[in-house]
């Protein structure tokens, strides 16, 4: 079952004809629907205006749009209005304005779309305005930018909720079927990558750098992790029974970038003459309080081709699951001792919430709807948010400790406990 089968892309069309929108977030038919939410959104860039989209055909209320550049937010302006006759209040002046739209009384919640450099704080500013958030990823850059949203959610009340849309692809989460069903037995060992030639998205036409371009130009460590690491410790249950204790990375020499600049720029130009800090992979090793291991790559620099941004494996005393091909090998139901493919059980270990899915929609696929759907269910019932600010915080700090391993020799770092001991006794 290949990942191009439930892309967005086909989701939104897919739902487009089924008329999908506030019945499908809300509910099945004849049950009765809350107020909906009202939404302002925190950077309308092209992130940003595909989570507009989603919010629109939800049905939600969009009173304000932000973003520092002027003509994308009179882009999102204008897509309100059409959707709604109605123009939703627009912020542009300046990196502080989106404080200028937390103020507003009619806002129940915000998404923050922004580079990821500006998540952390935008979020604990949104919090402590009171309200909810659904924030892109990754949720920090630093560790006490965890620690800074955990008290944020903490103190105020308020949901957090990170948008890791990768958690909620169909194999991701028929595996995750499969491992709170048994199927695994006890995990050992998760494998997980983000594995992505990036090159053309580090400049921009005038050989300038895009936000993405200068973390690899300033960077060491792996800055982009919770796509691939997300469903792997949803799957051993970090943060909910067990909790990721160290880490120590190591990585490669810088060589893609600067190859791709010399062959994209003419002599002379300065997209040349960028120096990056980032090797072209850097691969971590996690550690979990209870004996297992994840190693964890990251490749954004190198030139390849890829079926897919992102690959998984998972190890446990009773089967073996790899997302390169597919397979699954089952100790005791397996044919032989080969492996088979995921699809033959499906039907079998098909998660309850794609099963939902593909009723409403009428056979249309996705992941990011999702992540809306359940994020306005945990403002409904109060929360918790099902990837909580505990998980943002665990997933996210591997990006400053992978840096600062890296930087002190591959030496190893301590990852702090967000939850502090509660994933003893936390519940999924």
């Amino acid at each position: 079952m290949s990942n191009k089968q439930f892309s967005r892309r086909n989701f939104l069309a897919a739902a487009g004809a089924a008329g999908l929108g506030a019945r499908w977030v809300f509910g099945a038919p004849g049950q009765a629907k809350p107020k909906p939410v009202r939404i302002g959104i925190i950077g309308v860039g092209g992130r940003g205006s595909y989570h507009l989209r989603l919010v629109l055909a939800a049905g939600l209320e969009v009173p304000a749009v932000c973003d520092i550049v002027p003509s994308r937010t009179q882009r999102a302006i204008a897509t309100v209005a059409k959707a709604r006759g109605t123009k939703p209040e627009g912020y542009s002046n300046g990196p502080k304005d989106y404080t200028r739209m937390l103020a507003r009384d009619d806002l129940d919640a915000v998404i923050v779309a922004t580079p990821m450099q500006d998540h952390a704080y935008m979020c604990v500013d949104a919090m402590r305005a009171g309200k909810h958030v659904l924030c892109e990823v990754c949720a920090t850059v630093t560790v006490d930018e965890c620690w800074d949203i955990v008290r944020a959610a903490e103190e105020t009340g308020k949901i957090y909720m990170l948008a890791e849309n990768y958690a909620y692809w169909y194999h991701c989460m028929t595996i995750l079927n499969m491992v709170q069903k048994g199927v695994f037995g006890d995990l050992t060992y998760g494998e997980c990558g983000y594995v992505h030639d990036c090159r053309g998205i580090y400049f921009k036409g005038d050989g300038s750098l895009t936000w993405r371009g200068e973390l690899m130009r300033d960077f060491v460590g792996n800055w982009y992790t919770t796509h691939p690491v997300g469903p792997v410790c949803q799957w051993m249950g970090v943060n909910r029974g067990d909790c990721l204790t160290t880490l120590v990375s190591m990585n490669t020499r810088q060589a893609g970038i600067e190859h791709y600049a010399k062959k994209r720029f003419p002599e002379g130009h300065p997209g040349r003459n960028v120096r990056f800090k980032a090797g072209d992979s850097i691969n971590t090793l996690i550690r979990t309080a209870n004996g297992a291991m994840i190693d964890l790559r990251f490749d954004a620099a190198s030139a390849r081709p890829h079926p897919t941004t992102c690959y998984f494996g998972l190890q446990g005393l009773k089967a073996s699951y790899e997302s390169r091909t597919q397979q699954i090998w089952i100790d005791g139901r397996s044919k032989g001792y080969r492996w088979e493919a995921l699809n033959h059980y499906a039907k079998e270990f098909e998660h309850p919430k794609w099963q939902s899915l593909r009723e409403r929609s009428k056979g249309g696929n996705g992941d990011a709807p999702f992540v809306l759907q359940e994020f306005l269910e945990a403002i409904r019932t109060g929360g918790p948010a099902p990837v909580d600010v505990y998980d943002a915080a665990a997933w996210s700090a591997i990006i400053p400790l992978s840096a600062k391993s890296v930087t002190e020799g591959s030496r190893p770092q301590a990852i702090p406990d967000f939850t502090r001991g509660k994933w003893r006794t936390r519940k999924g």
